[in-house]
């Protein structure tokens, strides 16, 4: 993978991160509900997903 490339993906990951920090900041323990939770699941299998293709295009 081309160096520019790597930063690219990096940054994305960054940011996709603070989203993720910033949606469980702002979610209401007492009343967060299951379409809450599955959507910080579904934003933590992104995350994982890049990471790995991230991991493959480096070896």
């Amino acid at each position: 993978m081309k160096q520019h490339d790597h930063k690219q993906q990096v940054e994305y990951l960054k940011e996709r991160l603070s989203d993720f920090l910033d949606t469980l900041e702002h979610l209401e323990p007492e009343t967060a509900d299951l379409e809450e939770i599955d959507r910080l699941i579904s934003m933590i299998d992104e995350i994982d997903e890049k990471v790995s293709q991230i991991t493959r295009s480096e070896g």
